[in-house]
């Protein structure tokens, strides 16, 4: 009997062998937290260092090329590039065709899409519900996946043969409006439902019309969201090249006409890219580009800031 006791008590596991496996429990998870930490770091690093690596060769290889004419002259022809490469100067000329012509181009699309998008997603909103709603959520996020060069195909077909006859402003501006629609209709549904139910029951309490309640509770209450997904349509066709290519085709100098071939900033990207005497302009209207898009970001925080939202 004493035997079998003594054997008994060998396997009851003591207050320290508890305390050692806790220990050794702790240790473990800390271990395996600092892990995770330092692999999370890393691929935190490597994200920005890539990131970094970009800008820094952008600025390195395109940043001699940035001067007043570069904002004030238009593109230069190939001959003066390559005489001017051949006598190691600075590509005379510039791209503001192409700057002016983005900016016109990114306008008239806003002014067509942003609207028509806002009012839709409101649509969407307030009925979630309905089966012609969650059609057009369907069809908003198909076509988020639609390929660019598609998009500049239904353009032509539909604008640029039938009514401009021809490359024109409005048929770049129709397309680029299509692409921006979706993120738009996404962005400001997204946004409403982001707003709490109680500010609208209080303004229909209240006696306010209906559109009063969008246009003064809704929409102001859900600015801040709504003025990031403008801004990140606008960021998207920025930098589209496929559907100016068969809508504006492009243009040497700067026009205003909607019915005429206008240029733009990536369209001339790949004219340059084309002509290997002008390829140093590529690196610095890639950092146009890119300067452009933070300065869209940066003016969204001051307006959102502004409005204390």
């Amino acid at each position: 009997m004493d035997q079998t006791t003594t054997l008994n008590k060998e396997y009851i596991p003591t207050l320290s062998d508890k305390e050692d496996s806790g220990n050794l429990l702790i240790r473990r998870r800390k271990l395996k937290d600092r892990l995770f930490k330092i692999a999370a770091m890393f691929f935190s690093f490597i994200t920005i260092a890539m990131v970094f690596l970009i800008i820094g060769s952008l600025l390195a290889k395109g940043f001699k090329q940035i001067n007043w004419a570069f904002f004030t002259q238009v593109a230069p022809d190939t001959f003066s590039a390559m005489m001017a490469k051949s006598s190691g100067q600075v590509i005379p000329g510039g791209i503001v065709n192409g700057i002016l012509g983005s900016i016109y181009l990114v306008a008239l699309a806003s002014a067509m899409a942003v609207p028509f998008g806002i009012l839709i997603g409101v649509y969407i909103y307030e009925n979630s519900k309905k089966r012609y709603a969650a059609i057009i959520r369907d069809i908003a996020d198909i076509l988020q996946g639609v390929p660019s060069i598609v998009i500049g195909i239904i353009a032509y077909i539909w604008i640029v043969v039938p009514l401009t006859k021809g490359y024109s402003v409005f048929a770049g501006s129709v397309a680029l409006a299509i692409m921006m629609l979706p993120l738009i209709v996404r962005s400001t549904e997204e946004s409403l439902k982001m707003v709490p139910e109680t500010l609208k029951e209080a303004a229909i309490a209240l006696g306010t019309p209906y559109y009063k309640v969008i246009l003064r509770v809704l929409i102001p209450s859900s600015f801040s969201g709504l003025m990031g997904g403008i801004l990140l349509a606008i960021s998207r066709v920025l930098g589209e090249t496929a559907p100016l290519m068969l809508t504006t085709l492009g243009n040497p100098q700067v026009n205003w006409h909607l019915e005429k071939p206008v240029s733009a900033v990536p369209l001339l990207i790949w004219q340059f890219y084309n002509d290997p005497n002008m390829v140093d302009l590529i690196w610095s209207s890639a950092i146009f580009l890119m300067g452009f898009v933070l300065i869209l970001n940066l003016a969204s925080r001051w307006i959102c800031a502004k409005k204390k939202i």
